[in-house]
């Protein structure tokens, strides 16, 4: 069997190779090639259970040999995975369709080769930024946050040469690069580091009068308040956000539900419900969102509405809500979709609905291990375990699913 190289023209596969994640990035060159590990282990020299092991990140690549046998074996190109950090010095990740070259490209000229520092170079670092995030919504915050981490170090390198409105323009760019790698932290569940970028971020943001910026990333350590369980802070920051005088409508109205949602957790539902309402009145009317708030729409505060049902125990509405939301998704919207997927089949699992439970555990099951660890992943063995304890063999069938995966 010959490696197949016209593979590598897939965003995902030049990703993974990109921070060499390697489980990734032999998941999907299966995927890609319709190969079985076999197949893929006599490629690269590893028998079927090593393969299995690394996928399943029981076995972590090590070594440089097998290193280098992955990357004859597959015929990964030489300028994903073969310079040294002299000669790649800011990985530039092109990926077709979603990252484009010319924003990367003018970043490293700027950083690298003496080009001075102007508006249209500024201009090119937020597309880029941009559609990282876009990429990010695809590929998941554990292959995107070491690419985007390097570029924002040339980015800050530049402060020093930047003057009068550049170095304000830059000191935002610097901000929104701080809050995009909090959240992918807060993603990967590592509170302290999402924390310490929230930190940078909101600093940043204030020094460069940058109220939108300043009132999301406060609205994100609510979400992050969120997802530890404290209802009171969750309430707390979102209305704090929501108070951060020069933010826009859309950014209020995030905070807003924030703050509906730490209510929902709370038990309130009263108090929940009555800020969902605002909010969502609030983002109908809003025409002035922030880049960096385009996935905020119907279907996703559908979305919110449902977690909100889910917290508060109302199963049917929680099904609907969540059911919507993800109806309205984009099939890009990877991370979500699992989150999302997860959830509902959480509320179909508290409803006693261990069919539509298992049914919609099924058809997030990929995503959520590729890419929706561990928040979507550790949903999905909540809802089999809540099965489980309920005695329905679909619970069995789950936690099995799982179990291969894990």
């Amino acid at each position: 069997m010959e490696p197949e190289l016209g593979v590598w023209v897939l965003p995902e596969l030049r990703a993974a190779a990109a921070v060499e994640d390697w489980p990734t990035l032999l998941k999907a060159w299966r995927k890609a090639t319709r190969s079985n590990q076999s197949q893929l282990g006599a490629l690269v020299g590893l028998a079927q259970p090593d393969i299995s092991a690394i996928e399943n990140r029981r076995r972590a690549v090590t070594s440089v040999e097998v290193r280098q046998r992955i990357i004859d074996g597959l015929g990964i190109p030489a300028e994903l995975v073969g310079g040294t950090s002299a000669e790649l010095p800011l990985p530039s990740l092109v990926l077709p369709g979603l990252v484009a070259e010319p924003e990367s490209e003018r970043l490293w000229q700027v950083t690298s080769s003496g080009m001075r520092l102007d508006s249209p170079s500024l201009a090119a670092m937020e597309r880029l930024l941009a559609e990282h995030r876009r990429a990010e919504d695809t590929l998941g915050s554990r292959v995107m946050s070491t690419v985007v981490a390097t570029q924002f170090e040339a980015v800050a390198g530049l402060y020093e040469q930047a003057r009068g409105p550049l170095a304000d323009r830059l000191v935002k760019v610097m901000a929104e690069y701080a809050q995009f790698l909090a959240w992918m932290a807060q993603d990967q569940d590592d509170a302290r580091l999402a924390r310490a970028w929230f930190d940078r971020s909101y600093d940043w943001a204030l020094e460069s009068g940058y109220s939108d910026m300043a009132a999301t990333t406060m609205s994100m350590k609510a979400h992050l308040a969120w997802s530890q369980g404290n209802g009171r802070r969750t309430v707390r920051l979102g209305e704090a956000a929501a108070a951060t005088a020069g933010a826009s409508d859309a950014t209020r109205a995030m905070a807003v539900q924030m703050a509906g949602r730490g209510h929902a957790l709370d038990g309130d539902g009263d108090a929940a419900y009555r800020r969902l309402d605002e909010a969502q009145s609030m983002i109908e009317k809003a025409t002035d969102a922030p880049p960096w708030l385009y996935f905020y729409d119907e279907p996703w505060f559908a979305a919110q509405r449902g977690m909100a049902d889910l917290h508060l125990r109302d199963w049917p509405k929680a099904i609907e809500n969540l059911t919507v939301g993800l109806a309205g998704f984009a099939a890009a919207f990877r991370r979500d979709r699992a989150w999302y997927g997860a959830c509902l089949a959480h509320a179909y699992a508290g409803a006693g609905e261990a069919e539509g439970a298992l049914t919609t555990a099924k058809s997030i099951l990929v995503d959520a291990s590729e890419i929706g660890r561990p928040h979507a992943w550790g949903e999905l063995h909540k809802v089999g375990s809540l099965l489980l304890r309920r005695g329905a063999h679909e619970g069995r069938v789950l936690v099995d699913m799982l179990a291969e995966l894990d």
